[in-house]
């Protein structure tokens, strides 16, 4: 089974859509959505069937007990991250700025803070027919890098007999991104014309590097700015990475999206472009 990445350096380059465009061209059953901070592929590849979900444990929080809790103060001027509050009955702790060091309950006397797993994320498994895994780690959590990796791990070990997996990345260049890029046959970069997006590539690509993974490049709107597409394609070739292929400007992108649909299920210049694309891809896939 070979397996695609989609990636993007930022959020917001079309990334989710080209990757629900090639789930519906190539119809595999085999699916992860690994932007376990916004995951959205759910949103165009929607399911039947109630998920398998269970609990992501990330690092520790601490938890003060209101009742041996004498209000002295201690933990709080000892927290340098300022994640305790005063509370109507005592002290309480902010899950959102404590960082789990222990701090707190080393310096209170009462010994009423306690540390505790924290549960920092939700996994959802969906199976019907092929596997679909994804997950959303809850906000200001770290080890996003490591729910990614079981999002993978959950749809390899799930995954029917296909010749395609077809994997939604974060955007960025971060741990997520990292724990996504590692087994993969090819990463393929959606990139938008603008200075930006030039620059959110080149960085893309030397991480992606680093891993020794195989990569393809297109540009989604390309004809907002012919002239920073062209750099892009010519960046590409001096880099031998393959440029796979360009997408228009489509304002019926924005209609299907907000219907639900892929673009891949409407009739449109974009849906062209990206069935293009798909065929380069899985042509440069199979090589």
């Amino acid at each position: 089974m070979k397996r695609l990445l989609i990636l993007s350096g930022k959020g917001g380059t079309g990334k989710t859509t080209t990757a629900a465009a090639f789930i519906r061209f190539s119809q595999t059953k085999t699916i992860a959505d690994c932007d376990v901070d916004a995951p959205n592929l759910h949103l165009v590849y929607e399911q039947t069937v109630k998920p398998t979900v269970s609990d992501f444990y990330g690092g520790d929080k601490a938890v003060i007990d209101p009742e041996k809790c004498i209000s002295c103060g201690v933990c709080q001027s000892h927290c340098r991250f300022d994640a305790i509050d005063e509370a109507a009955t005592g002290y309480a702790v902010n899950e959102y700025a404590c960082e789990g060091c222990g701090v707190c309950a080393y310096v209170c006397p009462q010994k009423a803070v306690t540390l505790h797993t924290d549960v920092a994320g939700r996994k959802e498994l969906y199976l019907s027919g092929g596997v679909f895994s994804t997950a959303t780690l809850k906000m200001g959590r770290g080890n996003s890098g490591k729910l990614v990796t079981d999002v993978k791990m959950a749809m390899l070990k799930n995954a029917p007999e296909t010749p395609l997996a077809i994997i939604d990345g974060p955007p960025g260049i971060g741990c997520p991104v990292i724990a996504s890029v590692s087994g993969m046959d090819l990463v393929l970069v959606v990139v938008e014309p603008s200075l930006s997006g030039v620059s959110d590539l080149k960085r893309l690509c030397k991480t992606a590097e680093t891993f020794q993974a195989k990569l393809a490049v297109c540009v989604n709107k390309w004809d907002v700015s012919p002239e920073n597409t062209n750099a892009i394609r010519d960046f590409c070739q001096s880099e031998n990475i393959p440029f796979v292929g360009k997408i228009p400007y489509d304002k019926s992108a924005s209609k299907a999206i907000n219907a639900g649909l892929s673009l891949a299920d409407i009739d449109c210049l974009a849906r062209d472009a990206l069935k293009d694309i798909f065929e380069n891809t899985i042509q440069l896939l199979n090589q």
